[in-house]
């Protein structure tokens, strides 16, 4: 009896320790993954812009050394509560006007009834971006139809347009994600980018390396190339994934940075119906990469208006 009491007793204590980890050092259990470190990430970027950027001829390079190396954590208050000494030009785009910038960059946010967390978006990454001192410009593309949400034909949308106006980045971005460290630039790496690898309801953790969802960042020519995203997967899940089996089919390999640069926040929300043909759709997904994606966008656009903090698009699907 004694003995038997004894090993309740370590397995208790073991379990007790184990939980400690966990709970204190969540990191330790997720998915090991390759990243790129704070002193490389500079030189990982490509530096490139729109025309009428690259035409601008006055004054220095803007300097990005002390944005990565600081890598603040901005997400608090003032930054999250309103916009600080509002310098955003119509349309929701910035550039900074005492430097010219190296990077041009078009955010692109899938949208449809979520205005409480549209707003702090706004708020926020405005705040966020104009201390990078990137050019960048926000666009909400928004769903007007009662079909079930279709996230990655809003994206192919999206990027169709913003490829249109020479932008040749676009970062893919959930309307619900903060970015909490100021040195993660907004601006394309050599290799597309899954931004949010280190997510405060994963616990901080990768659940799995082939994760590329949420944030992404991608050269336009990169996007094109792999034909965009599919438009079939209306509802919740499995785009994501599918635009990663794009990638992987062309052997084209994504990056992480450091999780110190790679910290979100996710806002609460209520979640989309699931699409229930999801892993049919991602099981033949190899099948249609060539012919569902931009080269098969139907949809009609029904408004298109320059908001004081972003271009509003709205479309049927």
């Amino acid at each position: 009896m004694i003995t038997f009491r004894l090993s309740n007793g370590v397995y208790a204590y073991a379990a007790y320790l184990v939980l400690m980890v966990y709970f204190l050092w969540p990191g330790r259990f997720a998915s090991l993954y390759d990243y790129i470190e704070g002193e490389n990430i500079y030189d990982q970027l490509i530096r490139k812009t729109t025309k009428n950027i690259s035409l601008m001829r006055n004054g220095l390079r803007c300097d990005y050394s002390e944005v990565i190396e600081e890598n603040l954590s901005l997400y608090r208050p003032p930054y999250t509560e309103d916009i600080i000494n509002n310098n955003v030009r119509l349309g929701g785009e910035y550039y900074p006007e005492d430097c010219l910038p190296s990077f041009s960059t078009a955010i692109i946010v899938p949208y449809r009834q979520r205005e409480r967390q549209l707003n702090q978006f706004l708020i926020y990454m405005h705040n966020y971006l104009r201390r990078q001192r990137i050019h960048y410009r926000i666009f909400v593309i928004e769903q007007y139809d009662p079909k079930p949400f279709n996230r990655a034909k809003l994206f192919n949308i999206g990027a169709l347009i913003a490829m249109g106006l020479d932008y040749p980045c676009l970062v893919l971005h959930d309307v619900d994600l903060m970015p909490m460290n100021l040195g993660h630039l907004y601006a394309c790496s050599r290799k597309p980018r899954h931004m949010c690898s280190s997510l405060d309801v994963f616990r901080y953790n990768l659940p799995y390396r082939g994760l590329f969802g949420g944030a992404v960042a991608i050269e336009s020519s990169v996007f094109l190339n792999i034909n965009g995203m599919s438009n079939m997967f209306s509802g919740w899940g499995g785009e994501d994934d599918d635009l990663y089996g794009r990638l992987t089919n062309k052997q084209i390999e994504i990056c992480r940075f450091s999780p110190s640069y790679s910290q979100y926040s996710m806002l609460k929300h209520r979640p989309e119906a699931p699409n229930k043909d999801r892993v049919a759709f991602l099981k033949n997904g190899k099948l249609r990469y060539h012919t569902d994606g931009l080269n098969s966008l139907v949809y009609k656009q029904v408004g298109f208006k320059l908001h004081n903090l972003f271009t509003h698009v709205l479309v049927e699907t």
